[in-house]
């Protein structure tokens, strides 16, 4: 039941929220996602192992959720710069005014 705490190695692993993540945890990568596949379930069932998906779509989320919000950071941090490039500009032009002038 609490499978998906753990990397299949048993170290703790970060959930997003969490206090816990391994040191050798790595993100998902785009072609991990794609090549991933699942194990089949014993005889008499149809379908993958629903630990194992669900496993998967807790990291996939987890992953998504620290890129979106490393790209609001980034984000926010692209506005704090082109407002003082706008703010340093506008001091610049009356010096330039003022250099032309002479």
């Amino acid at each position: 039941m609490l499978r998906w705490l753990f990397e299949r190695d048993g170290r703790p692993v970060r959930r997003l929220g969490s206090a816990y993540r391994s040191a050798v945890y790595r993100p998902l990568l785009p072609s991990q996602v794609r090549l991933r596949r699942f194990t089949p379930v014993g005889f008499g069932r149809r379908g993958v192992d629903p630990d194992e998906v669900t496993e998967f779509l807790e990291q996939v989320a987890g992953d998504l959720a620290r890129a979106y919000a490393e790209l609001a950071g980034v984000r926010e941090q692209n506005a704090r710069i082109k407002t003082a490039l706008r703010r340093w500009q506008s001091q610049q032009v009356p010096t330039a005014y003022e250099l032309a002038r002479r």
